[in-house]
């Protein structure tokens, strides 16, 4: 379905990636459908995916990565998310931690070097404490404490709707350590110490979305990512990369969509002939494949805006919006091509659409992502 130019090693790195998907993951994400994956299966399947470039493609080769940029690992990412949403969100996270880590000034490379090699591998798994009960998109009024102690600090708070909570290692935890200021911290759960609980959910209950919870846990200061205060303009630099992840992730899920109402609709009749050849069904085909490939383009531009070191915050936000808004469209136009059969669990479209609902919420909601790209365009801020 690849409707874009790629060079030849990306068509081979992609094909290669996607024969494994199909025959070792396909079957493991159908076994596990609507159910949590144990973190020690988890941790096998991200082991046997990191051969293939994720989470560090885009790593630079001199960190331990292969060196290959954004774009082409966006390529490998679209494949697992066709795949599976449960399992590509976790490489998500850990994509995201990964480069997180190799950004790290020289001062913090005690911590690049103690997780990087692991996560590369698909050893350990990261993640981003950021969201609270009270605290979405509105960063600065965060409640999480983080005080000083001597040369340690003491976290008291509790984070939500965390990715890989559950299944983390260690976490980039954003918490409060001035009135006006926020600081990260890398904790560790064996070392320092948090307690998680998976939440619920209308989808994607595969992986751990969780609550995580932080009581007089003590930190040595050597855990401070970059420096003292600089928590929100690192959180906002995150948010670049993540946003786009997240289109990306909505891209492959419209894929999956897509390529299984082509295949029904060439499969089912109905008055004689296969309702493909009906107009309705063929129009809502194309408008699927219109819709998924511009959202693909959307990503794919903030992805080589990355490889080319351009910051594309207003870009990202704009394929973040646009992907996750244009999954649920084309998932729920899935189901409705399925008829009946789109109601049952004996389809996958059921599931896909449940999923493109929860999408456009992580990372900030549709309405903040709006905001956030009239700012970027006019100056002028519509929230404070």
């Amino acid at each position: 379905m690849n409707m874009y130019p790629i060079t030849e090693e990306q068509r081979l790195a992609v094909e290669s990636f996607r024969k494994f998907l199909d025959a070792e993951i396909r079957p493991i994400a159908k076994q596990y459908r609507d159910q949590h994956i144990p973190k020690e299966k988890m941790r096998e399947i991200t082991q046997g995916i990191a051969r293939f470039g994720l989470p560090g493609a885009s790593i630079p080769v001199e960190l331990g990565g292969m060196g290959l940029g954004f774009v082409t690992e966006a390529l490998l990412f679209e494949e697992l998310c066709v795949v599976s949403c449960d399992i590509a969100l976790v490489l998500l996270i850990n994509k995201g931690t990964a480069n997180f880590l190799a950004d790290l000034p020289e001062a913090q490379a005690h911590l690049r070097d103690k997780y990087l090699p692991d996560i590369l591998a698909g050893r350990i798994f990261g993640g981003a404490c950021i969201s609270e009960p009270d605290v979405g998109s509105n960063v600065a009024d965060m409640k999480t404490t983080a005080r000083r102690d001597g040369d340690h600090f003491v976290i008291n708070g509790e984070k939500t709707w965390i990715s890989n909570g559950h299944y983390a290692d260690f976490l980039t935890v954003t918490a409060r350590t001035g009135p006006k200021e926020l600081t990260h911290f890398m904790v560790d759960r064996k070392e320092h110490g948090f307690e998680s609980r998976n939440i619920d959910k209308i989808a994607l209950n595969g992986q751990s979305t969780a609550q995580v919870f932080f009581s007089d846990c003590r930190v040595p200061e050597s855990t401070v990512v970059w420096e003292v205060g600089a928590g929100l303009k690192n959180t906002m630099k995150m948010f670049e990369k993540a946003r786009a992840n997240v289109g990306m992730l909505s891209v492959g899920l419209m894929r999956a969509a897509l390529e299984a109402s082509i295949a029904y609709s060439k499969d089912r009749r109905q008055f004689g002939k296969p309702i493909a050849a009906h107009q309705l069904i063929a129009a809502k085909i194309a408008e699927m494949a219109t819709l998924t490939d511009a959202a693909r383009l959307m990503c794919l531009r903030a992805y080589a805006m990355m490889d080319a070191g351009i910051r594309c915050d207003l870009q990202s936000s704009m394929s973040k919006w646009f992907a996750t808004e244009m999954a649920v469209n084309v998932c729920r136009q899935a189901v409705q091509l399925h008829g009946g059969n789109g109601l049952t669990k004996e389809f996958d479209v059921e599931r896909f659409a449940r999923e493109a609902i929860v999408i456009p919420i992580p990372d900030g909601t549709t309405e903040i992502q709006k905001l956030f790209i009239s700012r970027a365009l006019t100056g002028i801020a519509a929230f404070v």
